[in-house]
């Protein structure tokens, strides 16, 4: 009977906990999301690589920066490109996610195919905002010779809702080109490139980071100091202490002066 009454007294406080949770399961999509008619504000998403993470945010926000590195100017058939997107700014955590979709070819990398659609990729966890991605196009051009990208990437903090999160959305196209017509690669950027307000101290910098503790930064201003008056005083003692037609020399140096223009000895 004892342990009856232990049992449910720990139980309780588990469920507590679990319904606690509930709602950031039912409103968050940790591993991963993709397409197939999701529900949000009363609304159907089809497709969040191509209508953005709204369940973040209703609008995309320059609070945070999706950038994707190494993207080819034009593709080749058959070629596979490594790529590497990342979501930078937004809370100050490491949780982030994104949905890519392409029109050809297929996405491998980190995260996975949503529903098996070899032409989408998302995350699997929101512990990173750094994402290998490696895009393989077609073989032929029968889908045409321009290939369209639909990239989404959120910044998170993993509360409940969708207060202080923020997203961004990459899209473009490439042509297919020659195969001996390499042309490099580039980095692609959403956002303003001001993912943040600088703090009110922005600016402002350390004199320990520049190799010289405090201590040392003042005695070698007071080491300058003394350099220059030193130069000064000099200066002044050859100015007025030597120099034969300053009024307020010596008597003995006035003598000599006449005793030299004389001749007399």
């Amino acid at each position: 009977m004892l342990m009856s009454k232990v049992f449910q007294r720990s139980l309780l406080p588990m469920i507590l906990v679990t319904l606690m949770l509930l709602p950031g399961i039912t409103n968050a999509y940790p591993d991963g999301i993709g397409g197939g008619g999701h529900s949000h504000n009363g609304e159907t998403i089809d497709d969040v690589a191509k209508e953005g993470c709204l369940c973040h945010g209703n609008e995309p926000s320059n609070d945070v920066m999706v950038l994707l590195v190494d993207v080819p100017y034009t593709w080749v058939a058959g070629t596979s490109y490594d790529m590497r997107l990342e979501v930078i700014g937004g809370p100050d955590t490491n949780m982030g996610g994104f949905s890519a979709r392409v029109s050809a070819g297929e996405f491998t990398g980190d995260g996975e195919a949503w529903d098996d659609d070899t032409t989408t990729r998302t995350h699997q966890a929101p512990n990173s905002r750094i994402f290998a991605l490696t895009w393989t196009a077609p073989a032929d051009n029968s889908s045409g010779t321009t290939v369209d990208f639909w990239i989404s990437g959120n910044a998170v903090n993993g509360a409940d809702g969708p207060a202080g999160d923020y997203w961004n959305q990459i899209v473009f196209n490439l042509i297919e080109a020659p195969a001996d017509d390499e042309r490099g690669t580039r980095t692609l950027i959403a956002g303003s490139g001001t993912p943040q307000a600088p703090e009110s101290k922005a600016g402002e910098i350390d004199i320990s980071t520049l190799g010289a503790g405090f201590r040392a930064h003042w005695l070698g201003l007071l080491g300058f100091g003394a350099v220059i008056a030193v130069i000064i005083f000099c200066g002044l003692l050859l100015r007025y202490g030597f120099s034969t037609s300053y009024k307020g020399r010596s008597n003995l140096l006035r003598l000599r002066y006449k005793i030299n223009r004389r001749g007399d000895q």
